[in-house]
């Protein structure tokens, strides 16, 4: 391949203030240095996407910039030769769609360290009905298990049930055998989330601001993907020696709560991150998820779109209106 070789991304430019998305033709040339070329088959769309588009100068810092934190493909070039020219890799988190130009280019070029291998029986659309969401939703459900969660304990609680990672959250904890409660703002999901193996669905108004600094144990263990006052409220309610797995923000990122939770119940705020964390982590996460995790209604679920739809998708991220996967597909 050439330096002046072209292919189509998904651009956002500054224009007066504002920014707007668009399909652009590129040259290799204008990606950043790397070792590793990679041509992106399928992305995937996060909330991380949407602020970036927006211009959220907390996300990307400088314009013009292609979004895409996830991104699968075909390795074309590697000066390390690991991963190698031809096999077939993952890319989530570190500064991939970021600062760094991500996965709504036809290609990426990045470091050798931010490359996982494509599990076995696993292809790029595959991967990303999971993406940097069903990679949270795993991390979030290893760290319950690991500090001891059991079925036998009681319900387990995911909150913003009906999002990318909530409804992961939400088959997996079920395929473990857990009892889950969903909760959601969005009352016309109810029964696609009971598909999802959720036992029971509520409202948000289960996570309503309350002055009492603490109230009736409800679950056992939670799963937490929308932070803020949600959060909160949500600490109040579980049992003692529970633990809830927090790993967003849409309700916000303040976290206004009191010690009682921790010293009267010792209840466990568990924090998950999927950007930074060592590629070891990350492989054994898609290793799981392409074997015994393996979440057949998220799959089948997910809504492929091609770059035409970015950005009408990625408004509807920003209003709070998205529900489940949404994949890039470069071919559509």
């Amino acid at each position: 391949m050439t330096s002046d070789t072209q292919f189509k991304a998904w651009r956002v430019e500054e224009q007066d203030g504002s920014y707007k998305g668009a399909e652009q033709t590129l040259g290799l040339n204008d990606l950043p240095a790397g070792e590793v070329l990679i041509k992106v088959s399928h992305s995937s769309l996060n909330y991380k996407d949407a602020l970036s588009a927006s211009g959220n100068k907390g996300v990307t810092r400088s314009f013009p910039h292609t979004p895409g934190i996830d991104a699968a493909g075909e390795v074309v070039e590697s000066a390390t030769g690991t991963p190698a020219v031809g096999s077939q890799v993952i890319v989530t988190g570190y500064d991939l769609g970021m600062d760094t130009d991500g996965g709504f280019g036809e290609y990426i070029r990045v470091p050798s360290a931010w490359c996982v291998a494509m599990p076995a029986n696993w292809d790029a659309s595959t991967a990303m009905t999971y993406g940097t969401a069903g990679l949270t939703a795993g991390l979030c459900v290893q760290k319950l298990l690991t500090m001891g969660a059991r079925p036998e304990q009681g319900n387990v609680a995911v909150s913003g049930a009906s999002g990318a990672v909530g409804s992961v959250a939400v088959e997996l904890l079920a395929k473990l055998g857990f009892d889950v409660v969903a909760i959601s703002g969005k009352a016309d999901h109810a029964d696609a989330l009971k598909a999802l193996g959720a036992v029971e669905v509520v409202g948000r108004d289960t996570l309503a601001d309350e002055k009492k600094p603490m109230l009736k144990p409800a679950f056992a263990n939670a799963v937490d993907t929308v932070g803020g006052s949600p959060l909160a409220e949500l600490l109040k309610q579980i049992q003692p020696g529970g633990s809830v797995a927090c790993c967003g923000l849409v309700a916000g990122p303040q976290l206004q709560t009191t010690v009682l939770p921790f010293i009267l119940r010792g209840v466990n705020l568990l924090g998950v991150d999927s950007v930074e964390i060592p590629l070891a982590e990350k492989e054994a996460v898609w290793k799981k998820f392409a074997g015994d995790w393996k979440c057949s209604k998220a799959e089948a679920s997910a809504k492929q779109i091609g770059r035409a739809g970015l950005d009408g998708a990625l408004q509807a991220f920003l209003k709070g209106e998205s529900a489940g996967k949404i994949v890039l597909d470069h071919a559509i």
